[in-house]
């Protein structure tokens, strides 16, 4: 429902005051309301956005209509308002030239943190910020049926499909996908947990302390009697609620976090202090040693410097403990740090908007979450000149690596758990269209042909792991041929296929001009055709998902910058 005009100026003071709450915060890459360069302007067909400044706010919302376009509905006004949200500051993967640049390198990334904050903005009316959209860990929130391994002596699988782009009708686009093996219950090995759960004023509201306290209780649920848990807490201090508890005594667990409550400023960084040394104390290097974050905000009391932050949990997963993160709420979010801190601690990012979501992260998806099977993960792709004239890879812009960091077994890249799927998607201009790029050069290209022998191969790809423990990489690699590409989308696999929908919606949401003439529609319609086994219904929730954001541009919804 459109809100009314009268109710913006209070709902912007509101937000206003909360961004002043929080003006003693060290600054972040990008903090919602702040003055930024514009984006370039729109294409005609793309829903615009409008930005409503914090000067502009002191006398109240302005509006700017969007121009009708002759290929849709006139749009009615779209207004972005402030917020104190904090996500990584990223401009969109550019083409590159395979003759200029033929390698392209990247960590893995198994967070899902971006979809269910995009989900929870879409279902309060609002647009998301551009730089909370990042499309692999969209892509990547969606379980998918890639082939598995044969066995355990290699961790996972890797398959490569290549299909028509069906938003640009010259293009292919190349899937790369990852999945790890499962470890059967029986074969999983103890959990030994700290929850590090923050317990300031903040987290009162429902959507908050009360939301995690609904999952932590699913969670020790499924606690094992060789598993043991711990809870430290922080506001303006420090607590350990719980030390280290076995799942023999389930109902002291669920005790300890009925009783937890909210007050108190934000001392973060002597949780993760305090919760580091409960976990080292009492470490069991026959178990998966992890410390759970679970936060709304920012620090601001103890270490406010995130590159401080940052270094301070690299440092500590030497030890072998690992730090994963769970964000909820919105309007304080530091979803850069949360990022930065998860990729420093080997560990995963997750956003809970829903009880569902929590049983999602904390139940179903656990032992992925839990169980590491390979540590920094780096891929990298080589394309062929002679197939190839440019290629862009769809996300992943804050997880790009140097080509030489492939294969420097110090640089530390993302880890994959047990079941884990990742996905990874490359727009590939064929070498055939090679002059609608650039004008050819008058001395020639300077490059040598492939060989004979490899001439059919559009690209290599090679994937680098270490089994946990191991501190040496080991190798995988096979070759795309050209003669796999499929004649049609609707002939490629339907895991594909939505993960092609996924990506291009979350391109559109970023307003990429790539994606600029395929419509809500398109998108909804290729997820809907590719949706098949769905048993936990996030593939029809994704395509209602759609159909409301194309609903919310006619109705002319909110927009958060």
């Amino acid at each position: 429902m459109r809100r009314s005009s009268a109710a913006l100026p209070a709902l912007a003071a509101a937000l206003l005051l909360a961004a002043c709450s929080t003006q003693n915060q060290a600054p972040q890459p990008v903090v919602a309301g702040t003055a930024v360069a514009p984006p370039p302007p729109p294409a005609s067909n793309m829903p615009q956005r409008v930005d409503v400044t914090g000067s502009s706010l002191k006398q109240g919302p302005v509006f700017t209509y969007a121009p009708a376009s002759p290929l849709m509905f006139p749009m009615a006004p779209v207004v972005r308002l402030p917020g104190v949200d904090k996500f990584p500051d990223v401009q969109a993967n550019k083409a590159i030239l395979v003759e200029e640049q033929p390698v392209s390198t990247f960590s893995t990334d198994v967070d899902t943190a971006s979809y269910a904050f995009v989900r929870r903005q879409l279902n309060t009316g609002r647009l998301p910020p551009l730089a909370a959209v990042r499309v692999e860990e969209m892509v990547n929130y969606f379980p998918y049926n890639y082939a598995r391994p044969a066995s355990r002596t290699q961790p996972f699988a890797l398959t490569t499909e290549v299909m028509p782009s069906p938003w640009k009708a010259e293009n292919q686009l190349l899937h790369i996908a990852v999945r790890g093996y499962d470890i059967q219950a029986a074969q999983q090995p103890p959990m030994n947990v700290v929850l590090l759960v923050d317990v300031s004023g903040s987290m009162a509201p429902q959507d908050r302390l009360p939301l995690l306290k609904q999952g932590f209780r699913l969670f020790a649920e499924r606690l094992r009697p060789q598993d043991r848990v711990a809870i430290v807490t922080y506001a303006s201090g420090t607590k350990v609620a719980l030390e280290p508890t076995t799942g023999k005594d389930k109902g002291k667990i669920l005790d300890a976090i009925d009783a937890l409550g909210a007050g108190g400023g934000t001392a973060g960084a002597d949780g993760l202090q305090r919760a580091y040394a409960l976990a080292e104390r009492h470490i069991d290097k026959g178990a998966v040693n992890r410390i759970i974050l679970a936060t709304d905000g920012d620090f601001n009391v103890g270490i406010t410097d995130p590159r401080e932050l940052e270094k301070f949990v690299a440092d500590k997963r030497k030890s072998g403990v690992y730090l994963s993160i769970l964000g909820v709420g919105s309007g304080n979010l530091n979803d850069a740090l949360m990022q930065r801190l998860a990729q420093s601690g080997n560990g995963n990012a997750a956003y809970i908007d829903s009880l569902l979501e929590a049983r999602k992260a904390l139940g179903e998806e656990l032992g992925s979450t839990m169980f590491p099977i390979a540590n920094d993960v780096k891929m990298q792709v080589e394309f062929n000149p002679a197939q190839v004239a440019a290629y862009r890879l769809i996300g992943y812009e804050t997880r790009m690596l140097d080509r030489q960091d492939f294969k420097d077994d110090k640089v530390d890249a993302g880890d994959m758990g047990a079941g884990h799927t990742v996905t990874a998607i490359y727009e590939i201009t064929p070498a055939s269209a090679a002059g609608k790029l650039v004008d050819p050069l008058r001395y020639g290209a300077g490059k040598k042909p492939a060989s004979s022998a490899k001439s059919d191969e559009l690209c290599f790809v090679r994937v680098r792991y270490k089994l946990p423990g191991e501190s040496s990489s080991r190798l995988v690699e096979q070759p795309v041929r050209a003669g796999s590409v499929h004649k049609t989308l609707a002939s490629a696999p339907a895991d594909q296929r939505f993960a092609v929908a996924v990506a291009a919606f979350g391109q559109r949401l970023r307003g990429e001009q790539q994606v600029a003439d395929y419509s809500y529609a398109d998108i909804a319609d290729l997820a809907n055709g590719a949706r098949g086994e769905d048993a936990e219904g996030y593939r029809a929730e994704f395509v209602k998902l759609v159909r409301m954001t194309e609903a919310l541009g006619k109705a002319g919804g909110i927009g958060q910058p």
